[in-house]
């Protein structure tokens, strides 16, 4: 029994190790970058909008991608989990996302100079299909871990996460510096880096295929909906747990003071990761091996964070952590407004990879202690869903001020706002609170 769900939790944390493939060389590093050095002509992109002719740079245009791609999973990530839930599918969602999305992202290996539009679909298809799945793998958290283990599984999730991911875009950045050597060209040594980021995450999600176990919820559903396999049964169900579940959190006020405090922090925290390759190209003209070697470093200092904020939370509390690190994240804003040199963004590239790892693993694994394990995937799809709506704006806000006032510089200070907030409503959450379960 104890090797069965050592084996479990493996095949959850090996899940992490699969898409951060996605997340570090697509989402944070070559995607952005190739889109601003070869996708988008360097003189800008013109389109027509509503019959309006709008003119754009990479920066700004990559910004409003991110923020859409949110917007399209806020929507629907809540109906989501709560089907999951009445349909003990979890599993079954989470992997039809996987491989959907490394579909989309093996197809980015198409994308070439001038094909803005065609890069931006696929993209944003697969980028749709990473967020979804991660709704399902985060709502398998309370069912593979203990209240007291809870932190510590979540922050090896995500050491594994960034171990899988930095060793995944330590190869990639190999083929890059040596494609000459291999009789390629630099162009399509990205491009065939992108293609094995969608290889790498459907490669090692058999794993989790395989060995990950759909956790019963026997109770979960009303007894008109048991042994019904209708989809508009489930569909209809989800709606109705959807507002059941908007109800109770509005009921308690705990829970849903945590889920706005995250919604807040957590925006600064995803236009930070999102921007950051894009912002030392267009604000300090860094070269590719400097954005790409930096963003590598993040992945294996994150590994240490992760494990450590972890650690720590078991001894003075994962809300009083997690406010301390989202403190350091205030300084490291106010340190990327005013770097000047490529060694600034390494400097900077490390206090990110401390704190990276920390603040997410803390969050989820805070929340997962808050919910009712049994309807996991409803609640995760709130918080799915109180993220993406953060990712929204993020973006939203540093593409407005790039575009107003010319310099991404500016646009980065902006984000301090959102972790002010979220730090002073963090500071009013009860930390040993917990949500009951629908009867």
């Amino acid at each position: 029994m104890k090797s069965d769900k050592k084996k479990n939790v493996f095949a959850w944390y090996m899940y992490d190790w699969a898409n951060s493939a996605f997340a570090t060389t697509v989402i944070a590093a070559l995607l952005p970058i190739y889109f601003a050095t070869v996708i988008v002509p360097s003189d800008g992109w013109e389109f027509r909008f509503c019959g309006i002719e709008i003119s754009t740079n990479a920066t700004t245009l990559w910004a409003f991608l991110s923020g859409t791609t949110a917007l399209l999973v806020f929507l629907t990530a809540p109906i989501l989990g709560a089907i999951a839930d009445i349909s003990e599918s979890k599993k079954k969602f989470l992997m039809a996302f996987c491989f959907g999305g490394s579909l989309f992202t093996t197809l980015l290996f198409f994308s070439q100079s001038g094909d803005v539009w065609m890069t931006m679909i696929f993209f944003f298809l697969a980028n749709t299909c990473f967020i979804s799945a991660n709704i399902f793998y985060d709502s398998f958290l309370p069912h593979i871990a203990s209240t007291s283990e809870i932190d510590q599984v979540s922050g090896r999730g995500y050491a594994y996460g960034y171990l899988g991911g930095g060793l995944q875009f330590l190869i990639c950045i190999i083929l890059i510096l040596v494609h000459s050597k291999v009789g390629i060209e630099k162009t399509m040594a990205v491009r065939i880096s992108l293609l094995f980021s969608g290889v790498w995450w459907a490669g090692f999600s058999t794993i989790t295929l395989v060995w990950l176990h759909e956790p019963r919820n026997n109770k979960t559903s009303p007894q008109q909906y048991q042994g019904n396999n209708s989809s508009w049964i489930y569909v209809k169900f989800g709606l109705s747990r959807t507002w059941l579940t908007i109800l109770r959190a509005k009921r308690h006020r705990n829970l849903a003071l945590f889920l706005i405090a995250f919604m807040f922090y957590n925006d600064g925290i995803h236009t930070v990761i999102r921007m950051a390759a894009i912002y030392g190209k267009d604000e300090l003209g860094l070269k590719n091996e400097t954005l790409m070697g930096t963003l590598l470093l993040v992945q294996f200092i994150g590994i240490g964070g992760a494990l450590l904020f972890s650690r720590i939370s078991k001894t003075f509390g994962a809300k009083r952590i997690l406010i301390f690190v989202l403190f350091l994240w205030l300084g490291i804003l106010c340190y990327a407004y005013i770097m000047t040199r490529a060694l600034d963004f390494w400097i900077l590239g490390i206090a990110v990879g401390f704190v990276l790892g920390g603040s997410q693993a803390i969050s989820r694994s805070l929340y997962g202690a808050m919910i009712p394990a049994k309807e996991s995937a409803g609640f995760f799809g709130f918080y799915s869903v109180f993220e993406k709506f953060s990712a929204i704006w993020g973006p939203f806000v540093f593409g407005i001020v790039r575009q107003i006032t010319g310099t991404s510089r500016l646009a980065i200070l902006s984000l301090v706002i959102f972790f002010i907030i979220g730090i002073v409503l963090l500071c009013f959450v009860k930390e040993n609170s917990k949500t009951p379960a629908l009867a």
